[in-house]
C-alpha cells in the first residue's frame, strides 16, 4: 500500500455532525472530477517526497495536485479507502467545507492542478468546468475514427425501433459507424416492411429465427460484424445529445477500460440508468434510479465520470477484443436477466475498468417491447438467474468497490444501511 484515505463527515459551528461522505474504493476516474480524498489521508514520506511535496501556488487545491502526483505513481490495488468515519471536518463561515464559494481562489488553483495532471498524464485532454466546482475530462477519439457496429436486438412493435434509428441517424454526430438490426422472429408485416425500408438506407438487417436469449442475440450478431467497436443498444433507446458516441468511444478506446455505459433517462427526464451498484434488491440496480434530471445526486456523482462494477448493455460500448477475450454474453444461464451484469463482472476480473459517463444522454422507454419480468410465468427463470449470479459472483455482489459498506443495498439512492452493515471499529 502506498496510500490510505477514510471517509468524513462535517461539524457545524455547534458541534453538530452532518453530510457524511461515504466513498468509494479507488476510483480514479472520480478523482480527476474532484478531489474525494480530502480527509483523513495517509501515505508514505518517500511518496511525498518523489512528488516534490505541496506546490506553492495552488493554495486551495495543493492536496489534489500532490495526490494527484502520488497515485499516478501507484497501481490501482496500492490505493486503500478505510471505511469509517475518521475525520470530521469543521464547516463554519468562511470555510472551504462550507462551500467552495467561500474561498473563490480554489476554483483557479483546481484549474492548475488539472492542467498538470494533464501535461503529466493525459496529453490532449480537454478541461472543462462543470457544476458544484468540479470537473470534466474531454478526451479525443482517435484519427482515423474507428469503427463503431450498433448492434439492436428487436422483434416486432417496428414503430419503436423506428424512433430509435431515426434518433441515431438524424442526430450522431460521429459518423464511422453501422446500424445492425437483429431481427428475433418479427411478424408483422409493418415491421418486416420497415425492415426492407431500413435496408434501403444501409442499415445491415439479420434475421435470428431461434428462441428469445438476449446473450445469444447478441453473441451471434457480433460475430457477423467488423467494427472495431461494438455498441450495444436496445430497440426502445431513443439518442438526446448528438456527441454521445464520440463520448463512449474516447473512453472505450484507452487500453485499460473494458465497457463503457451512459447516462439514460426515462421519458419523463428522470433517471433510469446511472451507473448498476452491486447487491442493490439481492443482485444489482440502478443508482439514483427515478432522480429528477439535473439532480446532483451524492456529491455530484450523478454529473462526474467515473469506474462502475457494472452498467446495463441497454446502451454500451465495448472494444471487440475485449468483447471476444472474455466470451461475449453468457448464453446458457442467463438469457434474459443479469447478462450485462456478468459480462460486466467479467471483464473487470480480466483486468478492465468499466466506465460510466454523464456526458452521453439518451432516453430509454424501458422493457416496452419485451415484457415485465415479474410476471408469473417468468419467475422460475428469474430464479434460476438469481441462483446462477449469486454462486459465481458470491460475495461480490454485498461488497461493490465503486459503492461503501455503510450505504443501503434495500434502495438505489444512497442512503445510509440501516441497520448497519459494518461492525464498529
Amino acid at each position: 500500500a502506498g496510500l490510505f484515505y477514510s471517509d468524513e463527515d462535517k461539524l457545524d459551528a455547534e458541534d453538530n455532525r452532518h453530510d457524511p461522505y461515504f466513498k468509494p474504493d479507488w476510483n480514479p476516474e472520480l478523482f480527476e472530477g474532484q478531489n474525494f480524498l480530502c480527509h483523513l489521508t495517509v501515505t508514505k514520506t518517500v511518496l511525498v517526497r518523489e512528488a516534490g511535496g505541496f506546490q506553492p501556488g495552488l493554495e486551495g487545491s495543493q492536496d489534489w495536485d500532490l495526490f494527484l502526483k502520488i497515485t499516478e505513481r501507484l497501481e490501482t490495488r496500492q490505493v486503500i479507502h478505510i471505511p469509517y468515519l475518521l475525520y470530521h471536518w469543521r464547516a463554519i463561515e468562511g470555510s472551504t467545507a462550507l462551500a467552495l464559494e467561500e474561498k473563490g481562489y480554489i476554483r483557479e488553483s483546481s484549474l492548475k492542478t488539472l492542467q498538470g495532471h494533464c501535461q503529466r498524464a493525459k496529453p490532449g485532454v480537454e478541461i472543462i468546468p462543470i457544476a458544484h466546482g468540479h470537473w470534466r475530462l474531454k478526451y479525443q477519439v482517435p484519427d482515423p475514427t474507428p469503427k463503431v457496429s450498433i448492434i439492436i436486438p428487436t422483434k416486432d412493435q417496428g414503430e419503436i425501433l423506428r424512433s430509435c434509428i431515426d434518433s441515431i441517424q438524424n442526430r450522431t454526430t460521429y459518423t464511422n459507424y453501422e446500424i445492425v438490426v437483429i431481427d428475433n422472429q418479427s411478424s408483422e408485416e409493418s415491421t418486416l416492411q420497415l425492415f426492407i425500408d431500413l435496408e434501403a438506407k444501409n442499415v445491415r438487417v439479420l434475421s435470428y429465427p431461434h428462441p428469445f436469449n438476449f446473450s445469444a442475440i447478441n453473441n451471434y450478431a457480433a460475430s457477423q460484424v467488423d467494427g472495431e467497436f461494438l455498441a450495444f443498444l436496445n430497440n426502445d433507446i431513443t439518442v438526446i445529445n448528438g456527441d454521445w458516441l464520440e463520448e463512449m468511444v474516447s473512453h472505450a478506446c484507452k487500453d485499460h477500460v473494458g465497457a463503457v455505459g451512459a447516462k439514460l433517462y426515462y421519458p419523463e427526464d428522470c433517471v433510469q440508468h446511472a451507473g448498476v451498484i452491486l447487491g442493490i434488491n439481492g443482485i444489482a440496480g440502478h443508482c439514483f434510479k427515478y432522480a429528477a434530471r439535473g439532480e446532483p445526486g451524492q456529491r455530484n456523482r450523478l454529473n462526474l465520470v467515473q469506474q462502475f462494477s457494472a452498467i446495463t448493455a441497454a446502451c454500451l460500448v465495448v472494444r471487440k477484443p475485449v468483447f471476444d477475450q472474455v466470451s461475449g454474453f453468457e448464453e446458457d444461464n442467463l438469457g434474459v436477466a443479469f447478462n450485462d451484469i456478468d459480462l460486466c463482472l467479467r471483464i473487470k476480473e480480466a483486468g478492465y475498468a468499466n466506465i460510466w459517463t454523464p456526458h452521453a444522454q439518451l432516453y430509454h422507454h424501458e422493457s416496452v417491447s419485451r415484457g415485465d419480468d415479474n410476471e408469473q410465468n417468468r419467475k422460475v427463470r428469474v430464479d434460476n438467474e438469481i441462483d446462477f449470479m449469486r454462486k459465481r459472483w458470491g460475495d461480490l455482489l454485498r461488497n461493490d468497490p465503486t459503492y461503501n459498506p455503510n450505504l443501503t443495498l434495500e434502495f438505489e439512492d444512497f442512503s445510509l444501511a440501516w441497520p448497519p452493515r459494518l461492525p464498529k471499529p
